[in-house]
């Protein structure tokens, strides 16, 4: 029976453990550079079996959020080879989650001002966080985009291929796909946001082909074993809504069984929400999923995600209803998780007010236990 401690190789990576540090915006990369504060924040949790990287746009029209790091300039490749360096000369493993959020955006962030792009001109109900030049950060209406020209879309595709060989040539062990909470990927597979009549709209197996797209190019740059991805079938961030999820995600897995993916990382329910939380009129029905995933041929790693505390994630892995765990808050708070966990000791409780944005105070500054 296998522990959450336990060793495993998750596609072409060797992991100590299968405690996953998820991927957590914290809005401190300036000029979308990740600093040396970076450095240590990620190199005090590289006791994670794995660690997934902040979301990280592949270009500038990708970006939705003041001060998020970015992959596709000079200067954001040698700032994050700084961290990769910090984090394997500790023998941690880090991946880097590749992000365009789509409409998910506004124009001041935008290249020229531009508008957010989007499978459909359809505004989102959601939030962005800005940062003024005098002051501390506020959260602002997202931008109206303008629906992607059928031409465009071969661009974005590319634009995600070249920003995983940079992940690679920047030292990181691999790439996880940002395909959930609402950002582009994700919108161009529910039916609230993408009203398309083209090849990428309308019937599922349309709306999926921008993800099978981007997914293939990725594997195919960088290989399928450091390739993972993420998914969340019921989450309404950022306006995400679906009226049927389980059709949907069953057909999204299926697409992926085909590469022999290193993980799956699910967000079961509400993202920072409730694990319950549903789309439609039933329940979705995570192990029905799994299960069409092996069907199908899929043998990657299986990540399950949101509210997990140690009990909860002990016996998901000990029952075999997932391979590893995935913790977010937990992580900015506990620097030291997984000795904590295996110590069954006391954990630090995070400070909301200092999530995104600033500086060291929130971020690098919370204690560890003594070794």
């Amino acid at each position: 029976m296998p522990t959450l401690f336990d060793p495993i190789k998750v596609g072409d990576i060797e992991l100590a453990n299968r405690v996953v540090m998820a991927p957590l915006t914290r809005n401190r990369s300036p000029n979308a550079v990740p600093t040396d504060l970076a450095v240590t924040y990620y190199t005090q949790r590289a006791t994670a079996g794995l660690v997934i990287t902040e979301a990280t746009a592949i270009s500038h029209q990708g970006q939705g959020y003041a001060d998020v790091p970015g992959l596709y300039a000079p200067e954001q490749l040698a700032g994050w080879r700084k961290v990769t360096d910090a984090v394997h000369a500790v023998e941690g493993k880090i991946v880097v989650q590749l992000w365009h959020v789509g409409r998910v955006s506004h124009n001041t962030l935008q290249p020229n001002g531009a508008a957010p792009v989007a499978p459909s001109a359809i505004t989102a109900k959601a939030k962005t966080f800005l940062i003024g030049a005098e002051g501390p950060g506020s959260f602002v209406d997202t931008s109206p985009p303008r629906a992607l020209d059928l031409s465009e879309v071969p661009g974005i595709v590319e634009d995600y291929r070249k920003a995983a060989r940079a992940a690679i040539d920047a030292g990181f062990d691999g790439v996880e796909l940002h395909a959930a909470n609402g950002y582009l990927i994700d919108q161009f597979l529910r039916s609230g946001s993408n009203r398309r009549t083209d090849d990428y709209g309308g019937a599922i197996e349309n709306r999926t082909r921008f993800l099978a797209e981007v997914l293939r190019a990725t594997a195919k740059e960088i290989g399928a074993g450091r390739t993972g991805i993420r998914i969340s079938p019921v989450t309404p961030a950022c306006d995400a809504w679906d009226p049927e999820p389980q059709p949907l995600f069953t057909h999204v897995v299926e697409r992926l069984a085909v590469h022999n993916l290193a993980y799956v990382h699910i967000i079961e329910g509400a993202t920072e929400g409730s694990r319950d939380f549903q789309q439609g009129d039933k329940p979705f029905d995570y192990a029905a999923l799994r299960a069409a995933y092996g069907q199908a041929g899929g043998k990657a790693a299986w990540i399950v995600n949101n509210g997990y505390d140690q009990k909860l994630a002990e016996t998901a892995v000990e029952n075999g209803d997932a391979d590893l765990v995935a913790f977010g808050r937990l992580f900015i708070a506990n620097p030291d998780l997984v000795q904590r966990l295996r110590e069954h000791a006391a954990l630090n409780q995070p400070d909301q007010a200092t999530f995104y944005g600033g500086g060291a105070k929130g971020y690098t500054d919370y204690p560890a236990r003594p070794r």
